[in-house]
């Protein structure tokens, strides 16, 4: 057992899921919330992590503390693969993340949903449906970005400008504004009352969770890089590849890995958040089909990870920051079969 591995993804894990389920960060509900109830505070708090990570990533990357991987844009694998994550997380009623930290505030179908999403992610991998997701993947364009061919020495330094320029811009749109409003009604422009209740017992205003979930996929990704990378460390935070260790652990007896300890400790942060909150309780739904539903959309997802190489979470929290065109093509397909899914299954009717 790599006791760093256990400790360090133990202690991220815990972290991430408090700030997940503090500032109720789920990808489903911020893409889906966009074309349903016309709400953007969700995504802006996925905008707000990117851009923190950006700069972050940059300036351990150029300092030599960590090392970045930007993914080889491979076209049918970010295309295909996203779409389907993004029509299964609406059906599992969750991203990988989102499904996850539900599960530490004891909602049952998010369990089953987790369950899909390992099952999918294996089959595609190592399954049945791995010849299909292979093919889907076979033509790769090398470690693109933004500004070309990934260069260690320089895209770093792009990183960081994009992401302060990125920084500014959010400030002067997002942030000022809201300034405004809270001068002009008297109230304070941050409050610092009751400290302990706003950092355990209330939700995240976006800004707060945007920013803490950036923060935590930073320090992943640190300590991570003291992590035997065969052991599962030295990258970003990821999500189905932690189900499937835990799985292997439980069938194969395989070590549990870095990325596998994230989960458990994800759910431990999560379970302790809702239960400070006054959140957690076990929920089942109450007719089967929800269920049903949930486990195919876990499926769904799971394929769609392994064909994307890599969940929302290892792509838009991991890859965009590093300007990686596969993880931002990623994102662009997970949205859209968000959307997809959510016009078919919540708006069709009203047309």
């Amino acid at each position: 057992m790599d006791l760093y591995a256990l400790i360090g993804g133990l202690i991220v894990g815990a972290l991430f899921g408090f700030v997940l389920q503090s500032g109720r960060f789920c990808m489903n509900s911020a893409f889906r919330d966009i074309l349903l109830l016309k709400e953007f505070k969700l995504a802006k708090a996925v905008v707000i992590a990117i851009v923190v990570e950006m700069v972050g990533f940059g300036i351990f990357a150029a300092a030599g503390v960590i090392t970045l991987a930007p993914k080889a844009f491979n076209v049918g694998g970010s295309i295909v693969g996203g779409l389907i994550f993004g029509i299964g997380m609406v059906l599992a009623a969750g991203c990988a993340s989102g499904t996850t930290y539900r599960v530490g505030e004891g909602m049952m179908g998010s369990l089953v949903a987790g369950i899909g999403l390992t099952t999918g992610a294996l089959a595609a991998s190592t399954g049945f449906l791995g010849g299909v997701s292979t093919a889907i993947k076979s033509v790769s364009l090398g470690q693109l970005t933004v500004f070309g061919e990934y260069n260690a020495g320089l895209t770093p330094i792009l990183m960081i400008v994009v992401g302060i320029i990125l920084a500014v811009v959010i400030f002067f749109f997002w942030g000022l504004p809201g300034f405004k409003k809270k001068r002009e009604a008297g109230g304070p422009l941050i409050k610092t009352d009751d400290v302990v209740a706003q950092v355990f017992k209330k939700g995240y205003p976006y800004w707060v969770a945007g920013i803490t979930v950036g923060i935590v996929g930073i320090v992943g990704y640190v300590v991570s890089a003291g992590s035997d990378g065969a052991l599962g460390g030295g990258g970003v935070l990821g999500i189905t590849g932690g189900w499937m260790g835990l799985s292997k652990y439980i069938t194969l007896a395989d070590p549990v890995v870095w990325a596998g300890y994230i989960i458990l400790g994800i759910v431990l942060g999560s379970f302790i958040s809702a239960l400070i909150a006054g959140e957690f309780k076990l929920r089942i739904p109450k007719d089967g089909k929800t269920l049903l539903i949930q486990l195919i959309g876990g499926l769904i997802m799971g394929f769609g990870a392994v064909t994307a190489q890599g969940c929302n979470i290892t792509n838009v929290l991991g890859g965009v920051p590093q300007l990686s065109i596969h993880s931002i093509m990623v994102g662009v397909f997970i949205l859209l079969g968000c959307w997809i899914m959510t016009y078919l299954l919540f708006m069709r009717k009203e047309d």
